[in-house]
C-alpha cells in the first residue's frame, strides 16, 4: 500500500515538473470556447423550452 502511494506522489511530482502555464493566446482562445459552448447549450434549451411551450398550450386548453 505505501508503495501505490509513494509511485502515486512520484507521478504527482512529474506531472507538475512538466506542466507549464498556457500562454495569453491559449488562456484567450480556452476562453472563447467556454463561452461558445455556453451560447449554444443556452440557445438549445432556450428552443426546447420554447418549442415545448408551443405544443403544450394548445394541448392543455388554455387559451393562449
Amino acid at each position: 500500500m505505501a508503495e501505490r502511494i509513494r509511485s502515486f506522489l512520484s507521478q504527482c511530482v512529474r506531472m507538475l515538473k512538466i506542466a507549464t502555464k498556457p500562454s495569453k493566446s491559449e488562456l484567450w482562445l480556452s476562453i472563447k470556447i467556454c463561452f461558445l459552448g455556453i451560447i449554444v447549450i443556452g440557445a438549445i434549451g432556450y428552443i426546447i423550452q420554447l418549442l415545448s411551450s408551443l405544443i403544450q398550450g394548445p394541448l392543455s386548453g388554455t387559451p393562449t
